[in-house]
């Protein structure tokens, strides 16, 4: 009798593993199936598949003084065509829209480079510049290119980099700029392709 009873007792452990394992098991179905709205895919309307980034155009006025506390605006040699490679390979590595000739595009993208700025942001002790802001700011719409009708458009779209000059973070100019282009680029395809 009593390796009857543990036997039945051994069973019924069993039984209760079996159902909290299947009780899990279920609990992560219904989860896992109420999760997939979520999708990482677009936003962008299902007739738009391609695009072409018009070159930007340089429209930086560096003869007029700055609003910000530097007496003039600095100045980069062909930003605004590091501007459109970075932008054109944003769209290539995200790869909602591709990058096609203007003839085949679905939609197109008009860009003007505005200012270019270098903002200090902090100072030591001594008055010297410790830390500074590059600013990239542009003009951008984008337009159905089929009907020539304009989809959306944001002016004064600011990709921007902070970084100091000297420490252990410190970095150069040039570098801040780069990360500056990079940060206009990624901007302006989450613009486009996340919400419309």
């Amino acid at each position: 009798m009593g390796e009857e009873s543990s036997g039945k007792i051994r069973k019924s452990g069993e039984k209760e593993m079996i159902k909290k394992i299947l009780y899990t098991f279920l609990s992560l179905v219904i989860i896992l199936a109420a999760g997939c709205g979520y999708t990482t895919r677009s936003m962008v309307y299902s007739e738009y598949r391609t695009i072409y980034i018009a070159p930007f155009a340089n429209k930086v006025n560096i003869t007029q003084d700055s609003a910000s506390g530097n007496k003039y605006k600095i100045y980069r040699p062909m930003l605004e065509t590091e501007v459109t490679r970075a932008v054109n390979n944003k769209y290539l590595f995200d790869g909602n829209l591709k990058p096609v000739s203007k003839e085949s595009a679905d939609v197109l993208l008009k860009g003007e480079l505005v200012d270019f700025r270098r903002d200090p942001l902090r100072y030591t002790d001594d008055e010297q510049i410790y830390e500074y802001r590059i600013n990239i700011v542009v003009n951008i719409g984008l337009w159905n290119n089929k009907t020539d009708q304009l989809i959306w458009q944001e002016n004064n779209f600011t990709g921007d980099f902070t970084y100091f000059v000297s420490g252990p973070n410190a970095k150069s100019e040039g570098t801040a700029v780069n990360d500056a282009i990079a940060d206009l680029a990624r901007r302006i395809v989450e613009r486009t392709v996340e919400q419309w």
